[in-house]
């Protein structure tokens, strides 16, 4: 089983592409919705239950792909639960334009929503880039996306481990 996290700002495409690939089959968690997320201090977290049952239940169950969507703080913990880390990501005109017509979700609609959004592109998605696996410009067809992420995930694991080499 491959557990891959698909991450990045509002608008970036994350629900648009668990849709493409629940329509080709795959396993796919949107954790927008259901009951993994909680507030901490006004700050909606993932609840770390939650995902760890998610993630132990992919590991002895399952088997091909799981791709979960969520962008939150407390995502690190688990990144190394996470085979692929996948950062969407799109320019801020095209992040506006998406919140600003979007009918699936109200998120970003809003002056404070959008200002919120636009400063996690400048503080969260260098963050987000620097632990990704794989980076997706989401400027093109949500099925293009999904065939991008796919070669990537389903291409062999590269070696993670140390030592011993062979000679």
């Amino acid at each position: 089983m491959k557990r891959v996290l698909i991450t990045g700002m509002s608008g970036a495409g994350k629900s648009s592409l668990l849709k493409e690939l629940a329509a080709r089959g795959y396993w796919t968690v949107d954790t927008d919705y259901g009951d993994y997320h909680h507030d901490v201090d006004g700050e909606m977290l993932w609840r770390e239950d939650k995902i760890d049952a998610l993630l132990s239940r992919a590991e002895s169950e399952l088997h091909g792909a799981l791709f979960v969507q969520g962008t939150t703080r407390n995502q690190t913990v688990f990144y190394p639960r996470f085979d692929r880390i996948v950062l969407l990501s799109a320019p801020v005109e095209v992040l506006v334009e998406r919140l600003g017509t979007r009918t699936d979700n109200s998120y970003g609609k809003s002056p404070a929503e959008l200002a919120e959004t636009l400063g996690y592109v400048r503080t969260v998605e260098p963050l987000l880039r620097a632990s990704a696996t794989l980076e997706v410009v989401t400027t093109v067809p949500v099925a293009q996306v999904a065939d991008i992420v796919l070669t990537h995930v389903l291409r062999p694991m590269p070696f993670r481990g140390g030592g011993g080499g062979r000679s």
